[in-house]
């Protein structure tokens, strides 16, 4: 698992690692989620997996996870400086996973607490001040998935320490209604200025990750979107998979959708089975698991499941959207 392995990686290649950067933050927060989740559903398995949890959020944490993003926002990182007018929506990674770990290990750090306290308290105020419910990841560039993440971290926070964030995340889900949910396809624009003008087409890869984060803050909202998203499935003698842009909309693929081939998005189809699991969709989620079958081509070693083709980032993303539906709003 990245959490095991990566300090083993950094000092065998250096810097830039796959533990690194983008790829290590994401891989390291859907561990956690995934390991929470299972604490959730099982928790006779929680004094086993809640420690490695809180070790995958606490990592999370490290500087170089968040090197891209500090180097787009020329050095300025922003878990420094929480009072910064810039949210630093990327944040909302490592924020929602120490909330699971909060959440599942009654051994949580209190430094991590208090770390992810002030985290929360930022971002509840940023997203307060939002008109349109939009939040900076980059300069001058808002994504909705970003943001649903965000609200996911706020939402889990209530729940572990008892807080009433009720009012600003029902600011959020009247914003993603009101401004980012395209009417036409009911798919979230995928990259946004936070004055809402889209800088993007609606799509189905940040619709479906969106509506996995959605789960932990709203579920009636994600319901909403796991029904624009499942508006995308294309399917063929028992096998699906969701098609990238929704009607009138075209496009390459692209960091956030993976290979897109013939329409077909190699990441929406991953993401959509979190909520095809989530909300009891098992035909759907059947068909959707056939194809990460056939591409990820699973491999059993005794009670363990990894998909050779996945990678630490794939295994680690199929980790949290298989085991998806505990952590959906109560």
């Amino acid at each position: 698992m990245a959490f095991e392995a990566d300090d083993d990686q950094r000092r065998a290649t250096g810097p830039g690692a796959e533990f690194d950067g983008m790829w290590g933050l994401l891989a390291h927060q859907m561990t956690a989620l995934g390991l929470a989740q299972v604490c959730l559903a099982h928790p006779e398995w929680r004094q086993r997996y809640a420690p490695i949890v809180t070790r995958a959020a606490a990592k999370s944490l490290l500087p170089e996870m968040r090197a891209e993003f500090t180097a787009a926002w020329k050095g300025d990182d922003g878990s420094a400086d929480l009072s910064t007018p810039h949210a630093h929506a990327y944040l909302s990674y490592p924020a929602l996973a120490l909330g699971m770990a909060r959440l599942v290990d009654p051994a949580f750090p209190p430094q991590l607490a208090a770390q992810q306290d002030a985290m929360i308290a930022a971002f509840e105020r940023q997203l307060l001040a939002s008109p349109t419910g939009l939040l900076e990841t980059l300069p001058g560039e808002a994504y909705p998935t970003d943001v649903a993440a965000v609200a996911a971290a706020i939402a889990v926070h209530g729940r572990a320490t008892g807080v009433d964030h009720s009012a600003v995340l029902a600011h959020w889900a009247r914003q993603v209604r009101a401004v980012q949910i395209d009417p036409g396809t009911g798919l979230v624009v995928q990259r946004m200025g936070i004055d809402a003008h889209a800088h993007d087409a609606p799509r189905a890869s940040g619709t479906g990750l969106a509506a996995y984060f959605a789960g932990f803050a709203d579920r009636a909202l994600a319901g909403e979107l796991a029904t624009g998203l499942f508006h995308q499935e294309r399917g063929i003698l028992g096998f699906s998979a969701i098609h990238e842009y929704g009607g009138g909309h075209s496009g390459a693929g692209d960091i956030d959708s993976g290979p897109v081939i013939l329409g077909i998005s190699v990441s929406a189809t991953s993401f959509a089975l979190a909520p095809a699991r989530a909300f009891g969709h098992r035909d759907l989620f059947t068909r959707l698991f056939r194809t990460a079958g056939l591409v990820g081509l699973p491999l059993r070693s005794g009670s363990r499941l990894r998909f050779a083709t996945g990678g630490v980032i794939g295994n680690a993303l199929l980790l949290a959207f298989l085991t998806s539906g505990p952590e959906l709003a109560r």
